[in-house]
């Protein structure tokens, strides 16, 4: 992030194919002190090339069939994506491979201000259609799980929220009052009764069984 008089602002790069709908979005990014337009295109095909080149800090995509490409690699910085359809497959995919925001197209500009900056940050952010569409989906390679409201204790539960805010080991021991080794042993437990192999995977079961408060 770059400063300016002193505070943070977000470096926020635009891509859009439709012309209108990214004049849109970076007059959107421009009208907001906290946000500076690092960058703006039409194709997604360079766009991570585009964002290392720029230093951008959040990825703005305004998401068709012609960008699902560009979220396959995981190394890039948070993309906040604007969708037509909450499609159960590509959510889920689209937070395996560093999506951070899912918003509906028709997001006001609050909304999407504050998610930029919750991505930026490392959080997750699902519109409530979003997280309704992927609680829905069973992937045939998971197992069903039979009640992980019952399986996951209370603290489980806390370490699973903090997760999803993209917290790491030092400051979710720091929020709680435990040791940083505590807390891998519950991510590790968390894994275990998910089912799941990473904290992405976690967090998307979570939020799946409704566990996690978005």
């Amino acid at each position: 992030m770059t400063k300016r008089n002193g505070d943070s602002v977000t470096r926020v790069l635009v891509c859009a194919v439709s012309a209108v709908r990214r004049a849109g979005l970076e007059a959107l990014v421009k009208g907001d002190s906290s946000l500076t337009l690092a960058g703006s295109m039409e194709n997604a095909v360079t766009l991570m090339e585009h964002a290392a080149q720029l230093a951008a800090d959040v990825i703005l995509l305004d998401a068709d069939g012609s960008s699902n490409n560009a979220i396959s690699d995981s190394v890039h910085p948070p993309i906040v994506a604007l969708i037509d359809e909450a499609s159960a497959n590509w959510v889920a995919d689209a937070l395996r491979n560093g999506v951070k925001a899912i918003l509906p197209r028709d997001a006001d500009s609050d909304e999407i201000v504050r998610s930029i900056h919750m991505a930026a940050r490392g959080l997750v952010v699902l519109d409530p259609e979003v997280a309704m569409a992927l609680s829905q989906r069973v992937p045939s390679s998971s197992p069903e799980l039979s009640d992980p409201a019952e399986d996951l204790t209370p603290r489980e539960l806390e370490v699973l929220q903090m997760l999803a805010e993209g917290l790491g080991n030092r400051q979710m021991a720091s929020r709680l009052g435990i040791s940083e080794h505590t807390v891998k042993f519950h991510i590790s437990s968390i894994f275990d009764k998910l089912s799941a192999s990473s904290r992405t995977e976690a967090v998307t079961l979570g939020i799946r069984a409704g566990l996690i408060l978005l």
